[in-house]
């Protein structure tokens, strides 16, 4: 038996040894991608190959912590019901025995070509870095390839999560990297052929422009263009926190501006974040052949208190978050849930026009643990509005600050924490609930927020309060459970 047929051989009789105690997890999700066991984190080589929706993803199915990767893998074909396929990769060579880390993955000539960082670490715990490419015809069995960028002059072996594209008649490769004096920075590479790869130079930070002293690495870089701007996703880390920004550990966001592929330059504006809840990091995205492009991110931040989420319990941690839409509207990336979500509702809305008068109250049938919330016409001039979600979530809109907050229980200590951002004029929210997942699109994807939160199982009523006199309408349906095959 090779080494790769016994890795898989191992992960399978993990799924198969936890599969009891994983569903038995009231926490278990009912439409969110998520693990069979262990531990998931990036999106990876996220594709549409040939009509079918290809998610890979980061997995470690023998703990709940991290280690030498895998890349597992979801299918669908209409990005709401999923099939768990065949392991797509295992650490199984030199070049990646400690790990087969993040990457994406391209079409071309009828194969997905998909690359990846290959991690390897010494007894000392000394790293070395390759960037590797595997081929599949099918998008279930890849022939490796296996390096095919090595470590560039200028940096650390912290060098890491190829996302590649075709633009102008060549093919391009963004790296999340840190140079040898610990600044973050992209780098930048081109080819011809999918195979040779020209190192561009520094694309965006690594101690000059905008973005100069912006943390000490920045990861899973993702390039692409956006209505008539270029714009540049990556997860920096290394930011300290200003008042309500950079509040977790590590941060995910964009700039955007003009890439000229000719030069290989990179003009941009401001570092804005993507989200503003606790748990988002490493987003991806593609496009499909509807034109639209879309994102899925890691429900989680990388050593934010991972080893407390109470599924450990259960054999397995953390979740993808929602596909979700990008678009750019007044210079602004904004994320709405995907059209096809919709499908995922379970009969007619309830509907409520509501009036409250400094009180706290249930409607009636407006209450779960999968669902989703239409507010809107909200109607608020002074004091706060708030949705209050089991004994372990809750969001406020203060009138007069113009103030979102979402504020959960923490399942570290059990005291009350929160996000924050500034909303003028809040008119419509959009929330998505399941069991222990919480996603809120403010105003049609303005503003996000996207936490984990452990509400006590047997609790599964809905509270909407108000200081002062506020009027709102409220849409709401339960969801089903998802197909996860």
């Amino acid at each position: 038996m090779t080494r790769d047929e016994q890795l898989r051989k191992t992960a399978y009789e993990e799924m198969e040894k936890h599969k009891g105690v994983v569903e038995q997890d009231p926490y278990r999700l009912h439409y969110h991608l998520m693990p069979p066991v262990g531990l998931l984190n990036d999106p990876n080589g996220f594709i549409q190959f040939k009509g079918v929706y290809h998610l890979y993803y980061q997995w470690m199915p023998f703990k709940t912590k991290h280690g030498a990767k895998f890349w597992g893998h979801y299918s669908s074909r209409d990005l709401v019901n999923w099939t768990h396929e065949d392991i797509a990769l295992t650490p199984a060579e030199w070049y990646e025995k400690n790990g087969c880390y993040s990457g994406s993955a391209i079409e071309h000539d009828g194969k997905i070509y998909a690359y990846y960082t290959g991690n390897v670490k010494d007894e000392e715990g000394n790293r070395e870095s390759y960037q590797c490419l595997a081929l599949s015809e099918d998008s279930i069995h890849f022939d490796k390839k296996g390096p095919v960028v090595h470590l560039p002059e200028g940096y650390t072996a912290h060098f890491r999560d190829p996302k590649v594209w075709e633009q102008d008649g060549a093919f391009f490769m963004v790296v999340g990297a840190q140079t040898t004096e610990l600044k973050g920075a992209v780098a930048l590479l081109r080819s011809h052929d999918l195979i040779d790869w020209e190192y561009r130079g520094v694309l965006a930070g690594g101690g000059k422009g905008m973005l100069a002293d912006f943390g000490y690495m920045f990861e899973c870089p993702d390039l692409f263009k956006l209505g008539d701007q270029d714009i540049l996703i990556f997860s920096p880390q290394g930011i300290e926190a200003s008042g309500m920004k950079y509040q977790n550990v590590y941060q995910a966001g964009y700039v955007s501006g003009h890439f000229d592929s000719a030069a290989g330059t990179f003009e941009h504006g401001d570092f804005e974040e993507l989200d503003r809840g606790f748990d988002f990091y490493a987003p991806q995205t593609t496009v499909d052949d509807k034109g639209r492009r879309i994102l899925f991110a890691w429900m989680s931040v990388p050593d934010q208190n991972e080893q407390d989420h109470p599924t450990i319990e259960h054999k397995w941690l953390h979740t993808m978050t929602l596909p979700r839409e990008l678009k750019l509207v007044n210079g602004k990336v904004i994320q709405v849930p995907l059209e096809e979500l919709r499908n995922i509702r379970a009969g007619e809305a309830i509907e409520h026009k509501v009036v409250l008068d400094k009180e706290s109250r249930e409607l009636n049938g407006v209450n779960g643990k999968a669902f989703e919330l239409e507010i809107g016409d909200l109607s608020l001039s002074e004091g706060w509005f708030d949705l209050s979600i089991g004994d372990g979530g809750r969001l406020v809109y203060s009138a007069g600050e113009q103030l979102v907050t979402l504020e959960r229980k923490s399942y570290v200590n059990g005291v009350v924490e929160k996000r924050q951002c500034k909303v003028v004029n809040l008119n419509s929210l959009r929330v998505f609930v399941d069991t222990s997942a919480i996603e809120v699109f403010i105003n049609e994807g303005e503003e996000t927020f996207t936490a984990r939160f452990y509400p006590s199982p047997n609790n599964d009523t809905v509270r909407f309060g108000a200081s002062n006199q506020a009027r709102f309408t409220i849409r709401k349906w339960d969801l089903n459970h998802v197909n996860l095959k």
